[in-house]
């Protein structure tokens, strides 16, 4: 299944091209389903896959009844931990969604396209309308953290006392809370890691929505870097609401030149890597699927490759002053600064801030054994380099003491005393 994640500055018409993007892989005759928490005029507004058009489905993200719905079914899992203490259950009626809900909604969202109940569906084509570019981005790399986190609170390990459950459970009068904990823990983890694989497929692709101007220019400048560190590749820059070249009122031909000027920069600078595309201004408000096709948003080209694979390669440079070589981690992040990049190096695992972008990785696992000697940003790559640990990796760097023989009895083994 091609996946098409729609984002872009805020009112940028991201909705508006992603409901395009849907349409036109549609008419070239892609079963798509088109995933939005914001309603489209003309298609359906309900939560599951409706037919839109032909072979077109809408679903909309209703964040609120997803919160309601896993607020109840917690409490119904937690009942006997909530009767022993007392606590009363909330209603349906009275719970209200909490901030960070609609992230969750969508990662629900995504999880049933991808591996939950909407999979069997046949869809082609999942184009999702993501928040905007800065929100997109840190609910792009939302599951692996959630994942770590689970990893280092609920360590699958301390399942090993699994057989000792039951006693307890006897011996306190109700159901330990532990195992209901690790399983909802691992339905979260198997749900994350859906969600994940889905971003990190090769046929995922992201698609740039953005109206010309100084303003968009640096948000663009800024999700180069995020999309660099998460590995993620844009197939499309659409450039939004783009004014006629040529008008006698010289206000409204001020804002044609300045989007003329702003869309020469974008052609220059991205193609051919990123082609944009023009999308004309309607005058008005998108109102029907025929004033979405007047867009002339191109379908996902499923030729091309989505997602980098791995963005990261080992370089060997020389040492200095005939010291021994060293190895390099390389990661291109376009657009970074030194001033913004921090690294930290905690165990396996490397630590990496480039602005308002978070990442932790997995050192290479030709690296773990190696320690950090230092780090470069120079053209647009960052080279972290390691020092290969001089110990030797043998058994005889460490020798063990003789093992003494075991005692000999005649008549089998003294008793003590």
């Amino acid at each position: 299944m091609r996946t098409v994640l729609v984002t872009g500055p805020g009112g940028a018409g991201r909705t508006t091209v992603a409901a395009a993007t849907a349409l036109a892989a549609a008419a070239s005759g892609s079963r798509t389903l088109l995933v939005s928490a914001e309603s489209i005029p003309g298609f359906p507004a309900g939560t599951e896959p409706a037919p839109a058009t032909d072979r077109l489905d809408h679903a909309r993200i209703d964040s609120g009844e997803h919160f309601r719905a896993e607020l109840t079914e917690l409490q119904q899992r937690a009942s006997s931990v909530l009767d022993l203490v007392g606590a009363g259950r909330l209603d349906g009626e009275e719970l209200t969604e909490l901030p960070g809900s609609p992230q969750l909604a969508l990662l629900h969202t995504l999880h049933r396209a991808a591996a939950g109940d909407w999979a069997a569906g046949g869809y082609d084509t999942l184009v999702v309308d993501l928040p905007p570019l800065g929100e997109a981005l840190a609910l792009l790399a939302l599951p692996e953290q959630l994942r770590r986190y689970l990893r280092r609170l609920l360590p699958a390990e301390r399942q090993a006392a699994r057989a000792l459950r039951p006693v307890l459970a006897q011996l306190a009068g109700v159901p330990m809370p532990a195992q209901w904990l690790y399983e909802a823990a691992a339905r979260k983890d198997e749900e994350l890691a859906a969600v994940q694989a889905l971003i990190e497929d090769g046929a995922t692709t992201l698609r740039l929505v953005a109206e010309p101007g100084p303003a968009a220019e640096d948000a663009l400048r800024t999700a180069r870097t995020g999309l660099a560190l998460h590995g993620l590749r844009a197939d499309l820059l659409v450039a939004s609401r783009v004014l006629p070249r040529h008008s006698s009122d010289p206000w409204f031909a001020s804002l044609a030149a300045q989007q003329e000027k702003c869309l020469a920069h974008w052609h220059e600078e991205r193609s051919p890597h990123l082609p944009v595309h023009e999308a004309a201004h309607l005058g008005r408000d998108p109102r029907s699927a025929e004033d979405l096709a007047a867009l002339a948003v191109p379908a996902p080209d499923v030729r091309e490759p989505g997602r980098v694979d791995d963005p990261w390669w080992i370089e060997e440079e020389p040492g200095e002053e005939g010291r021994p070589s060293v190895l390099a981690w390389c990661l291109p992040l376009p657009g970074a600064t030194k001033e913004d990049l921090r690294l930290v190096r905690r165990g396996e695992e490397l630590l990496l801030t480039v602005g308002p972008f978070h990442r932790i990785v997995r050192v290479a696992s030709a690296l773990r054994r190696c320690t950090v000697s230092g780090a470069a940003l120079t053209d647009d790559v960052l080279r972290v380099r390691f020092t290969p640990d001089p110990r030797p990796r043998t058994l005889a760097a460490h020798p063990l003491t003789p093992r003494p023989p075991a005692p000999r009895f005649l008549n089998g083994p003294r008793p003590f005393g």
